[in-house]
């Protein structure tokens, strides 16, 4: 039986915490889908199709594939349609724990098959937060300790 991680997020854009946990991800599971969340009352720094090829393009430079997907339902729906069996939920520190183990709650009662797994940031990346890196970026500071080469490089297009 083929082991699906689902691991959900914004992922605008990839950073080094995003690729710290997909690494880890990438031990427990045969295959790894990443869902990037849909939202149409907001406005992403980069589009879907943006963001899924830098996640592409960063897991292939570690000679890991997968597979990215746009969902705009339940996470446990959008799991559950893409064969997963385990849920990955990166940890920073104690808030990301607390609210993480209230939606593995929920979601363990609307989808019992799916299993949550919880994964810690390295001391290195804990800091990093997408919104972070996005307002640094814009700022003009320099966020290339925080993002993987090829997000660093979009950013410097994107920004001018």
């Amino acid at each position: 039986m083929t082991r699906i991680a689902y691991y959900p997020g914004s992922f605008d854009p990839i950073t080094n915490g995003h690729l710290d946990v997909l690494m880890q991800a990438s031990a427990l599971a045969d295959k790894l889908v990443v869902g990037i969340g849909v939202h149409p009352g907001k406005t992403p720094m980069f589009s879907f199709d943006e963001r899924a090829a830098l996640i592409k393009q960063v897991m292939a430079d570690h000679d890991i594939e997968v597979e990215v997907e746009a969902f705009d339902n339940l996470l446990v729906d959008a799991a559950q349609a893409a064969g997963a069996t385990i849920l990955v939920r990166g940890l920073r520190d104690g808030t990301d724990l607390d609210y993480e183990m209230q939606m593995a709650g929920m979601n363990g009662t609307m989808a019992p098959d799916l299993t949550t797994v919880f994964l810690p940031a390295s001391p290195m990346v804990r800091a990093i937060t997408a919104t972070l890196v996005r307002q640094i970026a814009k700022m003009g500071g320099d966020v290339s300790p925080f993002v993987p080469e090829a997000v660093h490089t979009a950013l410097k297009e994107k920004l001018g």
